[in-house]
């Protein structure tokens, strides 16, 4: 039986779904699961899960997006977004969103976050790549 913060973030298979040193499938619990759960949020595309079409976060209209501020603030927005309506168990405190200095189409998007349950505040950098609209362009 779970109980205290176990029952509030949960534990359950991982994601991507592995297996144990002894062979059994791979599990989760407190702040990896939290961060299996964000990161699986920020990568489904809104209409992704024909069961549920409405899950996922928009960044993906943005792939063939300029990667400058206003993208950079849209993505923010998408995430904030996404993540308080599909993730109960974190306050999102803030997103960042900026471009790394060496691959103009990589944008690095800054999560800072705390469980709902602690005071203890965490973050997550997750990496979003464009397509320049040469690229796309090419057959």
């Amino acid at each position: 039986m779970l109980s205290g913060r176990d029952e509030i973030i949960g534990a359950g298979w991982t994601f991507p779904m592995r297996f144990s040193a002894g062979g059994g499938v791979g599990l989760s619990s407190r702040d990896r699961k939290l961060e299996e759960s964000i990161r699986l949020i920020l990568s489904t595309s809104i209409g992704e899960r024909p069961m549920r079409p409405e899950f996922g976060c928009r960044i993906h209209d943005y792939v063939f997006g300029v990667p400058g501020p206003d993208t950079a603030t849209e993505v923010a927005a998408a995430v904030q977004a996404a993540l308080r309506r599909w993730e109960p168990r974190i306050l999102v405190m803030g997103v960042d969103v900026g471009p790394d200095p060496d691959q103009e189409t990589l944008l690095w998007i800054d999560i800072t976050y705390r469980p709902v349950d602690t005071n203890d505040p965490r973050n997550l950098v997750f990496p979003f790549y464009t397509i320049p609209a040469e690229e796309a362009a090419t057959p």
